[in-house]
């Protein structure tokens, strides 16, 4: 099995480097890279979701009403695999084609003798033709109960040991749900049942803020998106309304989809693996690199120690720590790996080191504390500094009081805040979708790579494209694991891996690492040392194809 497991890898990156080559000798080539690596998830809004549906109706060509039954089938099976085969499956429809989806689904589960019961939501007396076509093929089956909901007199009790589907609006929402709706959107919350979306809750807005808490919107426990992700997914404020969710291939056009474009994409595997640098058996520490990680004060050495860790196990040949005379004993027994530069100040960082030109990569935040001498070497390193610099923690606080420094920044550095972190540095905003755009525009104004820590950490690029990492889980929320992500960070840099692809495969790497170690420990039990010792497998599950 090993034999099979090392011949794979080569030839991964056999072709991976071909790929490499064949791109930079002929630019067209990159038109057959991207689609293979780089257009696995995008992040598209409605309208442009819309535009791929007639797209492929177009030029498959399929009939809009075949289109439908293909997306509804991923539907079916879903729930089919795992709804309980003995429970009651309610399906609330509006007239438009999120309704016609659930049509379908009604129709395919009825056939396997599911008991499905249709509500036709009576928003209008108008339908569409496909949702139309689709409720004349399942009057066709008389074992299916379909009934009118005209107003509040006609709502149907709903036990909670029942399943709900609710294909009321779905991406097709344009204002708040109002009236006897919104009253049947609250009347399915609280009957305690278990709820599936159709494509999305009904009532939330995709690629917009919703209205205020007090907005009727579906309370899904899952949610299956058709294609891509919705953007609205991403942000903390809909967790309760999305839940869990899952994207269903419904074989949208391939070709639309790579020459669309997009400035949002959620990263997955495929689109990482492409990115390692390949190891040959004659490479050393030296061809690794050399980073430079200046962290740690009185109290807060550890900070500096588990960054420096992660640094080496993300690849780098050499690290060396430049710290206060405090952390120097703690350094050398915590990590012998790791070498040292000691900082003239007993108790903090107070003077740049020297000779900044032997280091591919430079990280500083991590415990450094933000008293008024560390300011100034950190101003002087920001000045001075002969490669891009990676910023965390304090170094973000210190930075957050002294924007005029921002400007002195190297081109294509990385900051990595957590968000509120991110509102000092670039000012407050009213939701998640306002603070997206505001990291965008901080990245292109100021020439940096930002990496927004979140449930789904967010790398902003100096060209405004935004990307999503799909690793991580709640229990990296606990002190020091942002210091990992320094360090891993400072690592991939050190090895000569552009800025991006840095942020790209650090933040997966690092979010890969901690799902390991809950799925080992739990999330309430993992520790940020936890995600460092699991960075290996992390490196190994990204290279097994």
């Amino acid at each position: 099995m090993a034999g099979k497991d090392t011949f794979n890898n080569d030839i991964f990156w056999a072709f991976s480097n071909l790929m490499r080559r064949q791109t930079e000798n002929y630019p067209g080539f990159f038109y057959f890279y991207k689609i293979l690596f780089f257009n696995k998830m995008k992040i598209f809004p409605v309208e442009k979701i819309r535009e791929a549906d007639a797209y492929t109706i177009a030029h498959e060509p399929v009939a809009s009403v075949d289109l439908m039954e293909r997306a509804a089938h991923q539907c079916y099976r879903w729930v089919k695999k795992h709804a309980g085969r003995y429970r009651t499956i309610r399906i609330f429809c509006a007239p438009g084609n999120n309704g016609g989806d659930g049509l379908v689904v009604a129709r395919l589960l009825a056939r396997k003798k599911y008991q499905v019961l249709v509500h036709l939501v009576r928003l209008t007396e108008k339908s569409t033709d496909d949702f139309t076509t689709n409720l004349e093929r399942l009057q066709q089956n008389e074992e299916v109960v379909i009934d009118e909901i005209k107003d509040a007199t006609t709502f149907p009790e709903i036990a909670s040991d029942e399943v709900v589907i609710d294909a009321i609006f779905g991406s097709g929402l344009s204002r708040p749900a109002e009236g006897f709706t919104a009253r049947l959107i609250r009347h399915i919350n609280q009957s305690g049942a278990i709820v599936v979306a159709i494509d999305m809750p009904s009532g939330l807005f995709a690629d917009k803020p919703s209205a205020d808490k007090a907005a009727a919107i579906i309370r899904a426990d899952y949610t299956l998106s058709f294609q891509f992700p919705k953007q609205a997914f991403f942000f903390p404020e809909n967790e309760s309304y999305v839940g869990n969710w899952e994207i269903l291939d419904i074989g949208l056009s391939a070709n639309f989809i790579a020459d669309a474009p997009t400035n949002n994409f959620y990263v997955l595997k495929p689109d990482v693996q492409p990115l390692l640098i390949p190891r040959h058996k004659f490479d050393h520490k030296g061809t690794f690199g050399h980073g430079l990680l200046i962290a740690g004060s009185y109290g807060k050495m550890g900070a500096a120690v588990m960054a420096a860790e992660s640094a080496l196990r993300a690849g780098a040949g050499l690290v060396t720590a430049h710290i206060p005379k405090i952390g120097y004993p703690i350094m050398q027994t915590a990590l012998p790996e790791c070498m040292t530069s000691i900082d003239p100040y007993e108790l903090s960082f107070s003077k740049m080191p020297d000779h900044l030109e032997n280091y591919q990569a430079i990280a500083a935040g991590p415990g450094l504390g933000t008293n008024l001498e560390t300011q100034k070497a950190l101003k002087h390193l920001i000045q001075n500094t002969p490669v891009p610099l990676i910023l965390d923690a304090d170094a973000l606080n210190i930075l957050s009081e002294n924007k005029t420094w921002l400007a002195f920044l190297p081109p294509n550095s990385i900051l990595t805040p957590h968000p509120k972190e991110f509102e000092r540095l670039a000012g407050k905003t009213k939701n998640s979708f306002e603070r997206h755009e505001l990291q965008r525009e901080f990245s292109i104004k100021n020439k940096v790579f930002v990496v927004l820590k979140g449930g789904y950490t967010c790398a902003s690029t100096p060209d405004g494209r935004c990307y999503f990492n799909s690793t991580g889980n709640a229990g990296m929320g606990t002190g020091g694991t942002g210091d990992v992500l320094t360090g891993v960070l400072l690592g991939l840099m050190a090895q000569g891996y552009p800025a991006l692809h840095a942020c790209l495969l650090g933040v997966y790497l690092h979010g890969l690492a901690g799902d390991f170690a809950a799925r080992k420990l739990s999330m309430q039990a993992m520790i940020a040392s936890d995600v460092t010792k699991q960075l290996g497998n992390a490196y190994k599950n990204i290279q097994d194809v």
